[in-house]
């Protein structure tokens, strides 16, 4: 990739531009030795439950924190290749642990804001259900995937884990390639807590809006960076996450963007998209929904409420091609 190059001797690769805006002269917010405390503790902390941390790959490599000053991405310098990639993904986050801590323990509300995603999806576009194509890019287990295919729109998933795609598989979902994406046109495209893990954002936004019609939408939602500085001068590692002062959104390895509302909308706007509301449209042609407005959007309400103006705008947001845009 044009601006990464492998550290000597290392499993990282290093990144000489914002991935979210190519812009360079940004500056470095932190730097720590991955395997020196209070970093190797929190590693320590996080994997061990889910499978592990060897320690013997993070060797003479450190955790870099940049800001982007044209943008305000804060991400990762150094991030792990493709072999520690596949290594954290499936072995230090044992799928199977996962499926078993997790997945088996989500409680109903979990899948209440799924299922008010989706009716508030299918609303939007006021179509019937069954002429909707709808992509869910990284779908992990697959839940959205499989609520929207029961409320009856079409369905692919795209997802490197081998485990998630066989697991995905036996309910009948259809998993596209990366080449395969591009042969097929989509009304909505889903990415939920996806963009904070990928090497090259820009490029993946830029490629997944060539699967969109030209009146599609895709989604993007992850963690909420707006005050990390203020987090990393406490550097509470062990604050919960969700809370006040979590360092999830800069957690190191996985999440190697953190990003602000501003830093999304200008990656959007480089790539000729904007924001765009997802309203509840009611009546609709199809008698497949009756709910009202208030159900629909009441599980998605802590993230709608940070839609008000004010220093933490919200970072779940969907996007439509600027009309006087052409392609992405």
């Amino acid at each position: 990739m044009e601006g990464y190059y492998r550290v000597s001797d290392t499993y990282f690769i290093q990144r000489e531009f914002c991935p979210a805006c190519r812009s360079t002269g940004s500056r470095e917010l932190y730097s720590k030795s991955f395997a020196e405390p209070p970093i190797s503790d929190y590693l320590e902390d996080f994997y061990s439950p889910q499978g592990g941390v060897e320690f013997d790959y993070l060797q003479d490599a450190r955790y870099i924190l940049d800001e982007c000053p044209h943008c305000g991405l804060v991400y990762q310098h150094l991030i792990p290749d493709d072999r520690l990639m596949v290594k954290l993904y499936e072995e230090w986050i044992s799928p199977e642990k996962v499926f078993s801590m997790e997945v088996k323990n989500r409680d109903i509300t979990y899948y209440e804001r799924i299922a008010s995603e989706v009716r508030m999806i299918i609303s939007h576009f006021q179509l019937t259900p069954s002429r909707l194509e709808v992509l869910d890019f990284g779908m992990g287990w697959g839940e959205w995937c499989r609520m929207a295919q029961a409320y009856g729109c079409s369905v692919f998933g795209t997802e490197l884990s081998q485990t998630r795609i066989a697991y995905a598989k036996t309910f009948g979902i259809p998993i596209l390639g990366h080449n395969e994406m591009s042969e097929r046109q989509f009304d909505f495209i889903n990415t939920e807590q996806v963009f904070e893990h990928l090497p090259n954002p820009l490029a993946t936004f830029q490629y997944l809006c060539n699967s969109l019609k030209p009146d599609g939408v895709i989604k993007i939602s992850v963690p909420n960076g707006w005050d990390i500085k203020r987090r990393l001068a406490i550097m509470d590692w062990t604050a919960a996450k969700g809370s006040k002062n979590s360092l999830n959104p800069v957690a190191p390895l996985e999440h190697i963007n953190c990003f602000t509302h501003r830093a999304i909308v200008k990656m959007a706007e480089i790539s000729g998209y904007e924001p765009v509301k997802v309203r509840v449209r009611l009546p609709l042609n199809s008698a497949v929904l009756n709910f009202t407005g208030r159900e629909v959007v009441r599980p998605y309400l802590h993230k709608l409420r940070t839609l008000k103006p004010g220093p933490k705008k919200t970072t779940y947001l969907f996007f439509q091609r600027r009309k006087e845009s052409g392609p992405a």
